[in-house]
C-alpha cells in the first residue's frame, strides 16, 4: 500500500513539473524563417526577445527590415510588422502564427500581404 501511494505521489509531482515546463519555452534568439507563397521559398531571418509571454524583435527580408512585436502562450506564436504602404496607401500588417514544435523549429501560416487571405505556410529553425 505505501508503494502504491509513493507511485501515486511520484506520478503527481511529475505530472505538475512537465505542465509547469510547458508553457516555458523561450525563443529569443535569431530564426531563419522561410515561407512558401508558391514553388519557391521566401527565406528571411528572425531575431527575437522573449520576456514572459511577450514578444519583440527584429525581420529581415526581401521586405527590407522591420520592428516585429507578438506574443508566445504555451506552444503558440504569433508575431509579426508593420509594412508602410506608399503614396496614399496606409501600412499592411505581417502576421506569422504558428506553434512551437521544439525550441528549435517551429511551424505555422501567414497570410497578408504575402499569401492572399488563402495564407500559406512557414517553417523556422533556429541559429546555433
Amino acid at each position: 500500500m505505501k508503494y502504491r501511494l509513493l507511485i501515486v505521489l511520484l506520478l503527481g509531482l511529475a505530472m505538475r513539473i512537465s505542465s509547469a515546463g510547458a508553457g516555458a519555452t523561450d525563443i529569443s534568439g535569431t530564426w531563419t524563417l522561410a515561407f512558401f507563397p508558391g514553388d519557391k521559398p521566401i527565406n528571411t531571418t528572425f531575431v527575437f526577445k522573449q520576456k514572459g509571454e511577450e514578444l519583440s524583435g527584429t525581420y529581415s527580408g526581401p521586405f527590407g527590415e522591420h520592428q516585429v512585436t507578438g506574443a508566445v502562450k504555451g506552444d503558440k506564436v504569433v508575431f509579426g510588422f508593420k509594412i508602410k504602404g506608399s503614396g496614399s496607401k496606409g501600412s499592411v500588417t505581417a502576421t506569422f502564427n504558428g506553434a512551437i514544435e521544439s525550441p528549435t523549429k517551429m511551424t505555422g501560416a501567414v497570410g497578408n500581404p504575402f499569401c492572399g487571405n488563402e495564407g500559406c505556410k512557414w517553417t523556422a529553425t533556429k541559429k546555433k
